[in-house]
């Protein structure tokens, strides 16, 4: 269940506002509320007007929508290790936060759920993977993982065990039914390729695309280790060394895992359906890059007033926000209205009788989302005011 959970500090972040606690790094809860804020944006568009940017690429290439989900992981990666850390050094013991740990991936699974049956909940076809779903299962293994071994080494093996295994996979392995992918059919073939494959014979009829799954099961994998990379990030701002080496050198991983990203493109195209190595080592260097900025100017320069406030609100009740963002889309979207003599979604309805004015389609859905960001702030900023935050 949700807990409430009242914090005191010494940091302000807006007249008014509560203050973040001093051991927390106020720049990853600030990075952390831009791309949940970011991530509501782009979920509430009307794909037939939004700008491209705003929409995934529809198969291999990337916006700079595909980079919010994969750095939003890269983040729970970065809380494990800070949260686990703080509790380890109050006198917590490793089953306990095993137990906690499992708990915390159950509920936010169960969460996902609720957001895919949302509001009929058509059991019989209720969609299994989705964005909940796979933070839950990333937190789960890397939390697991960190648990049995807190050093670094241990999970740069895996990330590279995790992506090239992963490769492997999907290039060498044949599609039962299909063939060898690069002989018998297309390497990374939409439909016919081993993840999709394994999809649709564990749950036909329940995939977000129909015939595969962007957050389908083989792809968790790679995700993983996007949490992992995350979770190193968070190994190397707790050790001895100065704010401005450390800033600098996230930024020089970033810049190495952009390249490294674009240079594994050639053979293995960026996709996020697919969520390819390649993709994982260029989102994670974007994320590192954006990190290594919020951080300088945060936690260095100390600039803190006034333009963090949004972000925090955003940021501290994260997953409270998504939820409540989903909801409310699907709310919108299952009330029908009468437009003249059609019967279309309150969604649609709002969408053409407040916005359809704006002379460009684009902006018209642009703002449209925007207004949906705004109203989501609303409540989490209710909660920020009263220390009010939600942890699963």
């Amino acid at each position: 269940m949700l807990t409430r959970e009242v914090q005191a500090s010494t940091a302000v972040a807006a007249p008014g506002a509560p203050r973040i606690p001093t051991n927390r790094l106020v720049s990853v809860d600030v990075l952390r509320g831009i791309t949940i804020a970011f991530m509501i944006l782009v979920n509430n568009g009307f794909s037939n007007y939004a700008f491209p940017a705003l929409e995934h690429a529809e198969w291999n290439g990337w916006t700079p929508t595909d980079l919010v989900f994969p750095t939003f992981l890269f983040l729970v990666g970065v809380t494990i290790v800070f949260s686990f850390e703080s509790r380890l050094s109050r006198g917590a013991s490793r089953s306990s936060l095993l137990l906690h740990t499992f708990r915390r991936a159950a509920i936010l699974f169960a969460l996902g759920l609720v957001v895919n049956g949302f509001p009929y909940f058509h059991l019989e076809t209720l969609r299994i993977y989705g964005v909940l779903q796979r933070i839950a299962i990333c937190f789960l293994i890397a939390s697991i993982l960190y648990l049995l071994d807190r050093r670094p080494t241990s999970k740069i093996v895996v990330i590279v065990v995790a992506l090239f295994g992963y490769w492997i996979l999907l290039r060498w392995v044949p599609v039962p039914g299909f063939g060898m992918p690069g002989r018998d059919i297309p390497l990374f073939d939409p439909t016919r390729n081993l993840g999709a494959y394994i999809d649709r014979h564990i749950f036909p009829g329940r995939l977000y695309r129909g015939v595969r799954d962007p957050e389908g099961l083989l792809s968790d994998i790679p995700a993983v280790a996007t949490t992992l990379l995350g979770m190193l990030t968070a190994m190397w701002l707790r050790c001895k060394r100065s704010p401005s080496i450390k800033a600098w050198g996230m930024l020089a991983a970033g810049i190495l895992g952009i390249i490294l990203g674009q240079v594994w493109n050639l053979w293995f195209p960026i996709n996020k359906n697919l969520w390819t190595s390649s993709y994982v080592l260029f989102a994670a260097g974007i994320a590192l890059v954006a990190l290594s900025i919020c951080y300088w100017a945060v936690d260095i320069k100390n600039w803190k007033t006034g333009w963090t406030y949004i972000w925090l609100v955003f940021g501290m009740n994260a997953i409270t926000v998504y939820v409540f963002s989903e909801l409310l889309a699907a709310t919108l979207y299952a009330i029908k209205v009468h437009s003249g003599t059609t019967i279309i979604s309150l969604s649609a309805y709002l969408f053409d009788h407040c916005f359809s004015g704006i002379p460009s389609h684009h902006l018209a859905s642009l703002a449209y989302s925007i207004t949906i960001v705004a109203i989501c702030f609303i409540p989490v900023a209710i909660l920020y005011r009263q220390k009010i935050f939600l942890k699963v």
